[in-house]
């Protein structure tokens, strides 16, 4: 004797705080063949005694670095429902920073063999919550728990992983998921930003960015001008980066420096270069900038350029059928020098996070 618990998430797995979370819950006797040669469908009835489903947010940190502020415990956060004792972070790790209130689908479940019945459990994550985010020192994780249990037995529970977009200062999210390009970034061609970079011996590089905000999934695109370089470039490299930052307060280690997460990467040699371009591409996977009490997320451009006040010129050909050979100098003196540019990364609409990160929508459990 059995019963099928099946979850299903018909608006995919990905949610913008503020918006409403939808979760269809089905309860399912299957026929077996023993019940099929039963007389009477009440000797082999199924009954539960009651279900009830949340949503938690669970935080884990490295202790070792982590100071976790002193907070209720898991289960008075959980807000555990004294008629059934529903505690869907029993067993995991880590400390609940946000749970919404359990929600009762059913007491008292009669289900005849291949009878089932379908459950909506709707619940609406607050703007204020932390966005889901698996960094180095700090990790939130959202779940919603579907419990249930047989008259005198033990609890059964049914975890469904979803992932939570964090966009400060927007209240109403109904309106930005209704609008599927969610614009959340400034799109304006005349935004662009020109930067003269240059070091002790002069202009190196003048450099283009189009925009400096960002949505998950877009490209950055820069523009490198070497014609009025004074200053030899031979190659330089372009990284973002992420800078995750734990609040003064949480710092295990009193000098505990900024943690950095190096995504993609552009690299390209530039000597004899007059003009050249960067694509870095945001991943979907990754998380928009946001600030908790526990921790900052902050993202930035990461430039390394090499420099040489070596002379180094190209050979000049004096007709367009001349062929002509250069090979580089075997050795240069060079400099290195860095430079960080903070960027603005915002989240997208979930449904294009869905669909570039194809999630598990459907789970089930046997009870």
């Amino acid at each position: 004797m059995m019963i099928e618990v099946h979850a299903r998430l018909p608006h995919g797995s990905v949610f913008l705080a503020g918006e409403i979370v939808e979760c269809h819950i089905t309860f399912r006797s299957p026929f077996t063949y023993s019940q099929k040669q039963s007389q009477s469908n009440s000797d082999v009835e199924e009954v539960l005694a009651w279900a009830s489903a949340q949503i938690h947010c669970q935080c884990t940190v490295d202790d070792t670095l982590v100071k976790f502020p002193s907070t209720a415990s898991q289960e008075e956060l959980a807000t555990a429902s004294q008629d059934t004792s529903f505690i869907p972070c029993r067993g995991e790790s880590g400390h609940v920073v946000l749970s919404t209130k359990p929600k009762i689908l059913f007491c008292d479940l009669k289900l005849s063999p291949g009878e089932s019945k379908t459950y909506i459990y709707r619940e609406t994550i607050p703007n204020n919550a932390p966005p889901s985010y698996r960094g180095q020192c700090v990790k939130y994780a959202y779940k919603i728990t579907v419990g249930t249990q047989r008259v005198n037995a033990a609890i059964k529970l049914l975890k469904i992983p979803i992932r939570i977009l964090v966009l400060y200062g927007v209240t109403d999210a109904h309106y930005l998921v209704e609008n599927e390009e969610l614009q959340v970034a400034p799109s304006n061609p005349f935004l662009q930003s020109y930067y003269n970079i240059t070091n002790q011996s002069g202009k190196v590089v003048r450099f283009c960015l189009l925009k400096s905000s960002y949505r998950l999934g877009e490209d950055i695109i820069g523009v490198f001008d070497f014609s009025q370089a004074t200053v030899k470039c031979v190659q330089f490299s372009v990284t973002l980066v992420s800078e995750e930052e734990l609040q003064e307060g949480c710092k295990g280690k009193a000098k505990q420096s900024v943690t950095t997460v190096a995504y993609n990467k552009h690299h390209e040699f530039s000597l004899h270069l007059s003009l050249t371009q960067i694509i870095l591409p945001i991943p979907l996977t990754v998380t928009p900038a946001f600030i908790t009490n526990i921790v900052s997320l902050k993202w930035k451009l990461h430039f390394e350029f090499v420099t040489t006040n070596s002379s180094s010129s190209m050979p000049e050909s004096n007709s367009l059928s001349e062929n002509i050979s250069w090979q580089g100098p075997t050795s240069l003196d060079v400099q290195t020098m860095i430079w960080d540019l903070p960027i603005d990364v915002y989240p997208t609409h979930p449904l294009q996070v869905a669909h570039g990160l194809p999630s598990k929508l459907d789970h089930m459990i046997t009870i």
